[in-house]
Parts: structure tokens; C-alpha cells; sequence
């Protein structure tokens, strides 16, 4: 059975399930089954789902692989119990079952239960199926055709035929050439029997007799058990390694998984502990956002997020550096932040970080946690250098790869990985295979190295690492665990639901104290926690956070807009306790202060309702850099600018404010700068597949165009004899009543040099001094120019 007819006789539903586990096959969508099936056969196509494939599958695949044809189901059973591991049931059923029935699926093997076959294709993608070298033919098609004869005359004397062939023959049954070589021979050929089948000589090239063999590797070189492969190389025919393996394709197959080894956890303590963490990364983000609102930091020349920016960023949110590039990457990957501001570009908050923010805890979680799940960027590498190693499926594992080998920034380009959405979800997986259980690193790669072998190097190892700490900060696992709304996460559920009863409450008041801190016993609001973190420093973080007021975060609050009195009132709303007479002092005291001195640009100026002041301010040894000037009683000029006049006198105590040149009082707004547009979101698809109903369409678009493909017409030849020609009024009557009629109509018509051709067409519309038809004499539809038609004849 050809492969195309065996797509083609698929039901709608194995064609769905096709598309779905393998969306690159629609991407476009193909005009017809026959493209599918070509589609398919293709290399890429082929190299990436073999990728995903478990170590049993492949083996089966490679099994089939090594067979010079197909062969029956029986047989296949019979191969694979023969490779089943010592501690392994010897019945492969239901592994062997489960394995086909998959690979039917995806279209790798197709044919009846007694002639099963590899797709097209396949074959030549696997590269040493099994660890088994080359067919012999193969193996040597590089070789010269005197030196093959040589080799055939001494293992195979008296055959016929070309060398090439009577050698390959010889080989197929390699028993009495094995049995031939001594020992030391023989235990060459032991030693690539189950891979790699490629090994070093010396002078690989060099010709050699049976008679004239002096060394071991000579005797099998000279009886083709070896094959050079160049001038240093050698590799063993695969008839070869067979025999030696005893007809095993395999030793010591797996069945099944390897299992998870770790530590048992309570799963309604892992589920708690996840929440607390899902809440804390929740909080940081938006703190993130908060603190960039008023200090952004700078876009490096190169992209990305400077090294002491990074730094600052972690001891603000207090949090290791590598936790505050994972929230600084999630926040971006979300389109929280962007790079925007002026010339130089700063980091900012985007609009949508607004919509953000008004959302619930638990919402808020789940559109940061499906970020992490499927962006493309891998925060662990930020603070490394970059290596000119290669990983898994050959992707660099650093792309800089530059001379001065500098770290990999934050928010840089350098840091996305194609496979890094792969692994966070294999990873996940492989955690909800094993509920209540926090395996260990080792075990996790295990299982990982077995579900898809294709895919082992060093950067997927790392990444799989970076996985298993990310999990846990992100609040998809608790101690090691995965947690509830995690494997909702992971399986596509409401996973906020699960998340937000686990939450804990937040609290809208605090405690106000006499030593002026205010102490929050649990998570606040978020209104009430921007109002704490504009008027109030954060002294300690734990179980509750203790604030401070001081002179200069009560100043904050002023120069954001708001009066002493307003101050008062949100506290004392917002305290379980009456507010402190210290703390209504401080407000009082710092509120009478602020504003009397005002700073306006001349370069800048300072003005004052109060002389007195300001010559307090001139007679002060530390103004003297300012390199003041007294122009009137209340004004005093300065060349240094506004920012520098401001920020100077309040380090000399004073409370000034700015004011524009209008005279009026600017307000610092603290949360309103923000991006005009959106991070450049880059997510990777879920590994669940195709949506059903893209699916569904897609399966409906290729039956209708291979129903088309099939009942296309081959172009027929125009009747004999003198084309058609008539006035052009009774042609366009004659094509109308063809169009109302569908009938076919024999046209002469002029080309484009003025040659007269004969046409015979279906006519389907006429509009704008144009002709649409199909054209049976050229099999395709045309548009012909109706000032061109001579004249009409029917058939």
C-alpha cells in the first residue's frame, strides 16, 4: 500500500489527531491529502517528531528501521521481546500496542498488522538506528570497484556478479567470515557491537588480503567486517552487527518509565506553601512595576537591563539576583514592561500593567504563571557567560560567543531558547506523573532522558534545572511539589480558581505605633499598599511588614499632591489604632515646613515670602556650592539646575518645592510615567496541540481540495477547423445564455501578439469587459478579455 492512499484512507477523526500532534504539517494548510502525505515525508517534519517520542516508541521505530522491508506484527513482537530488559515482563503487550497504535498516529508507521512499515522518509533520518552502523552496501559505496572485487574473490571465491553485490551478499550471513578472525579480531568486533559501530585506525584506506592480513584490525578490514569511512575511520556493517548482537535490535529495552525517587510531601501543605509563594511573586511584580514607575532604569546601548540596575533591583525587592531577573523576565514576557522614555530609552510599565493590577490576586498569578509556562526567554541564564557549546538539538548554549565573553544581561535578546518552553512543560509533567512526591534533580532527568532521548545535551539539562527552581518561585510548586492549581496549570484548568481559596486574605488597616512604624499583619490591599509604600518606608518583611515614617517619606507624599490633613485622615481610616501624637507631629511639622521655599528655573532660582529664610539659606557654609545670588529680598538665583537645587537644600534640611514657570506648584506624580506601547510579547504554543476546532477545519479544507485534486480534468484538445467568428453583440448573447445555461461554448480568441487560438471554456460570470471560465483546453479557470473573443459556437 502507498503511503498517500493509506493518508487518504484515514477517518476525519485519525487525520484530526494526525494535525493536532503535528501542527507543522498544516503550517500553511496543504492544497490536498497527496501534499499531507509529501508534507510528512520531509525531513523536518520527520526529525521533529521523532523528537518527541519516549525511548520504548523509538526503539520500535528504530526496530523497524534496521528491517530491509516491512514485516508483521508477529515478527515486530518477537524483536521487541527478544530487547526487553531483565526485570521486564517478557510479554511486550500493551507497551508494544500503545507504542503502535501512536505511531500510526502520527503517521510514522502505516500498512496492515502483517506488512507494517516505516513512513517514507524515515529511514533516512535516523542516523544509526539503535546504535547499529550502515548496510553494507553502504558502507562501502565509497570504496573502488577493483579493490571490492579483491574483497569479494576472498570471502565469497566463485560467485558472480558484481563485487559490490557478492560482497553485501557475503555479509548478510556473516557467521563463517566471524568465525574466521582470531580472538583478538573478534574482540574488536565485540566492542562496536552495540554502538557507537564507528571506531579510529590508522591508514583506514589501506588495501588489503585475506592471505596477506597481519593484525587483527587487518583481518577484518580485509574481510569487509570493517569498513573505512575515511582515511582514520572505520564503522561496522549493520548485517555485522547484528549477527553479533544474536538478532537483537536492542539490550536491556525499558518498557516502561524509569520510576520518580524524591521525598513524599503532604499535598495540602505543598498546595498551602505553592499559594504563600504564588502570592509573594505576585506582590514582587507589582512592587517591581511600582518602583520603576518613579525610578526607571536606563536600555543599555546593547538592549537589555544593566548589572547595578539588576543589582538595585534585587536589594529593593529585597530578593536574590537570580529571583529578581525571574520577576524583571516575567513581568516583560507578560507585557508589564517595556522599554520606552526618552532618547536612551527607559524600562517603564506598559498600559497594561494598569489593567493588570486591578485584577484579582489570583488572576493576576495565573497571567504571570502561563507567561513563565510558555515564553521562550530563560531567566537563568542572566549573570552567565556565554559558552560556545552546543545543547540540545544543537542550539548554542550562548549566542554572544564574543571575545570579551561578557555576562548575559536581563531583558537582553540573547536570552531566548527556542526549546525553553518545551522543557519548563516537559518538566511539569513529569512532576504531576508522581502527585505528592518532590523528586529529586537526578531522577527528573532520568525520566526526561527517557520520554524523549532525542533530545539529551547540556543546555537541556540546564534547563531543566532552571525549571525545577523557577516552579517553586513562581508558586507552582510548594516544597518540591507540584501543587493543585499547578496541575491545572499544566493540564489547560481553571487553575486561578483552585489558587484563590488558598490565598490569603488581604487586610485594609494597619498598626500604627507610637515609635512611628506602622506594622501590617498580613498582606494589604493593593490601594492600601501603594499608599503605604508612597508615605512610609519598609523596615522588615516576614510574617508582617513593619513601615517607618520619616521626614523625608512623609515628603514623598506632599510632593506627590496630597495636604497634612489628607495624610491624617487615610491613616487613621486605615489604623486599627488611634494615630500617634508623634506621628501627627511629624505630618503637622513637615507639612508646615514644605513649600515655603520654592525653586523655579533661571538655570533655577529660589524664592521665599520670608527673607529671613533666605538669608539663613545664603549665610550657610553648605550653599556655597551652589553658587547662589541674591536678586530681590525673597529671590535668590543659582546656576545649578531645579533637580540639583531641590535635592540640595532638602540635604541641608529644607523643604522646598518646585514650581514651573507659571509660578505653579509641580506635583510628582509617582505612578503615572509609563511606555506608549506593549512589551513585544513572545510566547511558545502549549504542547497539548491544536485547538480541536482548528483541527476540524483544517481536516475539512484538505478533504475538499483532494476531492478536487482527484476530479480534475486533463486539458483536452480544441475541435478542427476555422476558429469561431461573429459580431461582438451576438457573442456577449451567446455567453450570457452559456452562463444561464451552464453549458460549453467553442471561442476563438486573440492573444496578447494578435494570434487567433481556439478555446473551449464553462463560462461562469461576466463583469467589468472580462470573462471568468474554465478553460478545459489549458485544465485551469482564466479571466479573457471580451474585446479579444472573435466569436461564439456551442457545442
Amino acid at each position: 500500500m502507498e503511503f498517500t492512499e493509506w493518508i487518504r484512507g484515514r477517518t476525519d477523526g485519525q487525520l484530526r489527531a494526525l494535525v493536532s500532534a503535528r501542527p507543522e504539517l498544516i503550517t500553511p494548510v496543504p492544497a490536498h491529502l497527496e501534499g499531507l502525505a509529501s508534507r510528512a515525508a520531509s525531513p523536518s517534519a520527520i526529525g521533529r517528531v521523532l523528537d518527541r517520542l519516549d525511548r520504548f516508541t523509538l526503539a520500535v521505530v528504530e526496530t523497524l528501521a534496521v528491517q530491509p522491508g516491512p514485516i508483521s506484527g508477529e515478527r515486530l513482537r518477537d524483536l521487541i521481546r527478544a530487547a526487553l530488559a531483565d526485570d521486564q515482563e517478557k510479554d511486550p503487550e500493551p507497551a508494544l500496542s500503545e507504542a503502535l497504535a501512536k505511531l500510526c498516529e502520527l503517521a510514522l508507521v502505516y500498512g496492515p498488522d502483517d506488512a507494517l512499515d516505516l513512513g517514507p522518509g524515515v529511514r533516512k533520518v535516523l542516523e544509526d538506528p539503535a546504535g547499529l552502523g550502515p548496510r553494507a552496501v553502504d558502507a562501502f559505496r565509497h570504496h573502488a570497484p577493483e579493490h571490492l572485487e579483491e574483497m569479494a574473490d576472498d570471502v565469497a571465491p566463485g560467485g558472480e556478479g558484481p563485487g559490490k553485490e557478492r560482497l553485501a551478499a557475503a555479509l548478510a550471513k556473516p557467521a563463517e567470515l566471524v568465525g574466521a578472525v582470531s580472538a583478538e579480531a573478534r574482540g574488536a568486533l565485540d566492542q562496536l557491537a552495540w554502538g557507537p559501530p564507528t571506531g579510529r585506525v590508522p591508514n583506514a584506506r589501506r588495501e588489503v588480503r585475506v592471505a596477506s592480513a597481519r593484525s587483527p584490525i587487518e583481518e577484518l578490514l580485509a574481510r569487509g567486517l570493517l569498513a573505512a569511512t575515511g582515511e582514520d575511520s572505520v564503522t561496522l556493517p549493520r548485517e555485522v552487527g547484528l549477527y553479533l548482537r544474536g538478532g537483537r535490535v536492542h539490550r536491556g529495552l525499558p518498557a516502561t518509565p524509569p520510576p520518580l525517587e524524591g521525598t513524599a510531601r503532604d499535598p495540602g501543605l505543598a498546595d498551602r506553601t505553592a499559594a504563600g509563594q504564588a502570592f509573594t511573586f505576585v506582590r514582587a511584580v507589582e512592587e517591581l512595576c511600582e518602583r520603576w514607575s518613579v525610578e526607571p532604569p536606563g536600555v543599555l546601548r546593547t538592549g537589555g537591563l544593566g548589572v547595578r540596575d539588576l543589582k538595585r533591583t534585587a536589594g529593593e525587592l529585597d530578593l536574590p539576583e537570580w529571583v529578581s531577573a525571574l520577576v524583571v523576565e516575567v513581568a516583560y514576557a507578560a507585557g508589564l514592561i517595556a522599554a520606552g522614555g526618552g532618547v536612551d530609552g527607559e524600562w517603564l510599565p506598559t498600559p497594561g500593567y494598569d489593567l493588570w493590577r486591578v485584577r484579582s490576586a489570583a488572576d493576576r498569578w495565573l497571567a504571570l504563571a502561563s507567561t513563565w509556562l510558555r515564553m521562550d526567554r530563560v531567566p537563568g541564564l542572566v549573570g552567565e557567560r556565554s559558552r560556545g557549546d552546543k545543547g540540545a538539538n544543537g542550539e548554542a548554549g550562548g549566542r554572544r560567543g564574543d571575545e570579551r565573553d561578557r555576562p548575559f544581561n536581563a531583558l537582553h535578546t540573547d536570552l531566548r531558547r527556542s526549546s525553553a518552553a518545551a522543557v519548563r512543560q516537559a518538566t511539569l509533567r513529569v512532576l504531576a506523573s508522581a502527585p505528592g512526591l518532590a523528586p529529586e534533580r537526578d531522577s527528573v532527568l532520568e525520566r526526561l532522558a527517557w520520554e524523549q532521548p532525542r533530545r539529551r545535551g547540556p543546555l537541556r539539562e540546564q534547563l531543566t534545572e532552571f525549571a525545577l527552581r523557577e516552579a517553586e518561585q513562581v508558586g507552582v510548586t510548594g516544597l518540591g511539589a507540584l501543587s493543585g492549581h499547578g496541575r491545572a496549570l499544566v493540564d489547560g484548568d481553571d487553575a486561578a480558581a483552585m489558587l484563590a481559596p488558598l490565598l490569603p486574605e488581604p487586610v485594609d488597616h494597619v498598626l500604627l505605633q507610637a515609635d512611628l512604624t506602622a506594622v501590617a499583619p498580613g498582606p494589604l490591599t493593593s490601594e492600601l499598599n501603594r499608599w503605604m509604600a508612597l508615605t512610609a518606608d519598609v523596615e522588615s518583611k516576614g510574617g508582617a511588614t513593619v513601615y517607618r515614617f520619616s521626614e523625608g517619606s512623609v515628603r514623598r507624599a506632599l510632593d506627590a499632591g496630597h495636604g497634612a490633613e489628607e495624610l491624617l485622615s487615610v491613616l487613621g481610616r486605615h489604623s486599627a489604632t488611634p494615630v500617634p501624637q508623634a506621628l501627627s507631629y511629624l505630618v503637622t511639622d513637615v507639612a508646615r515646613r514644605h513649600g515655603r521655599i520654592r525653586v523655579g528655573t533661571a538655570s533655577a532660582y529660589i524664592r521665599c515670602d520670608d527673607p529671613a529664610l533666605l538669608d539663613q539659606i545664603t549665610a550657610d557654609r553648605r550653599s556655597a556650592a551652589l553658587r547662589l545670588r541674591r536678586l530681590a529680598p525673597t529671590v535668590i538665583a543659582s546656576r545649578s539646575s531645579r533637580a540639583a537645587l531641590v535635592d540640595s537644600l532638602r540635604a541641608m534640611g529644607y523643604a522646598p518645592v518646585a514650581e514651573s514657570i507659571e509660578g505653579d506648584v509641580i506635583i510628582s506624580q509617582f505612578d503615572s510615567r509609563r511606555t506608549e506601547g506593549t512589551a513585544p510579547v513572545r510566547t511558545v504554543a502549549s504542547a497539548n496541540g491544536l485547538d480541536p476546532e482548528v483541527a476540524a477545519a483544517a481536516v475539512r479544507a484538505l478533504r475538499a481540495g483532494d476531492a478536487a485534486h482527484l476530479a480534475r480534468r486533463e486539458p483536452v484538445d480544441a475541435p478542427n477547423g476555422q476558429v469561431p467568428r461573429g459580431p461582438a453583440t451576438t457573442t456577449i448573447s451567446a455567453l450570457q445564455e452559456a452562463i444561464k445555461q451552464g453549458v460549453r461554448v467553442w471561442i476563438g480568441y486573440l492573444d496578447s501578439q494578435g494570434n487567433a487560438t481556439s478555446r473551449i471554456l464553462e463560462p461562469a460570470r461576466m463583469e467589468g469587459g472580462y470573462l471568468t471560465a474554465y478553460d478545459e483546453t489549458r485544465a485551469a479557470v482564466h479571466r479573457f478579455a471580451l474585446h479579444r473573443i472573435t466569436g461564439v459556437t456551442g457545442l
